[in-house]
């Protein structure tokens, strides 16, 4: 297994990551799911990658229950919000992001994720309030670092005015190459912040079609 440093944060993670979308909680039987996890980490796969979506939680419940007893420090544990959970609940508004993080925690049986990011934009919530609600997230220590997952470039380039004049500064770390691939003209980058990092760091484009 080859690692790397995720852009330009201090986390090291696996180039392949375990995901969980349409298996775990829901295609995948449970005793099968669990002993996938366990390989994948026997195999040095450090980095797995969830949502709240995810079979509307219960992917979150299985890998809480899967990770028992591992380590916390040996792997880097992402997860995402934005999706409807329930007729109510959906979007990036300060109160979601506090309740759905704190369902997602409750679900995954751990004090933190590695990586919290808006799995789309939500334009019915100001940017400011979404960016705000994030760093206290950070600020809270409930997640290392926060990410846009497949953002139009504007809004990103968007929530770095806002980060640096009411919520701090960003570092601009790699995207989800996929994303890419599926669509050249829609460049997705991923933005996160860390904490006591003051620092601003430019723009590094680092997507490559591979």
């Amino acid at each position: 297994m080859h690692y790397r440093k995720l852009g330009n944060s201090d986390l090291t993670v696996s180039e392949i990551a375990l995901g969980s979308w349409l298996t775990y909680g829901a295609g995948v039987e449970k005793t099968q799911a669990i002993a996938c996890v366990h390989k994948a980490l026997e195999l040095g796969i450090t980095l797995i990658d969830t949502s709240n979506i995810y079979g509307r939680g219960t992917a979150e419940t299985l890998l809480g229950e899967a990770l028992q007893g591992v380590p916390r420090s040996s792997y880097v544990l992402a997860t995402k919000l934005f999706f409807p959970m329930t007729a109510t609940d959906r979007g990036l508004s300060r109160a979601q992001i506090q309740k759905q993080l704190d369902a997602s925690l409750k679900r995954l049986k751990t004090d933190y994720v590695d990586l919290y990011q808006c799995h789309r934009y939500d334009p019915e919530t100001p940017l400011q309030e979404t960016m705000e609600a994030l760093t206290e997230a950070v600020i809270s220590g409930k997640t290392r670092y926060i990410g846009f997952s497949e953002w139009p470039v504007d809004k990103i380039k968007a929530s770095e005015s806002v980060g640096l004049s009411t919520v701090g500064n960003y570092s601009c770390m790699q995207p989800h190459s996929h994303h890419c691939r599926r669509n050249p003209a829609c460049i997705s980058r991923t933005w996160f912040r860390t904490w006591n990092l003051y620092q601003h760091k430019h723009y590094q484009h680092l997507c490559h079609l591979l």
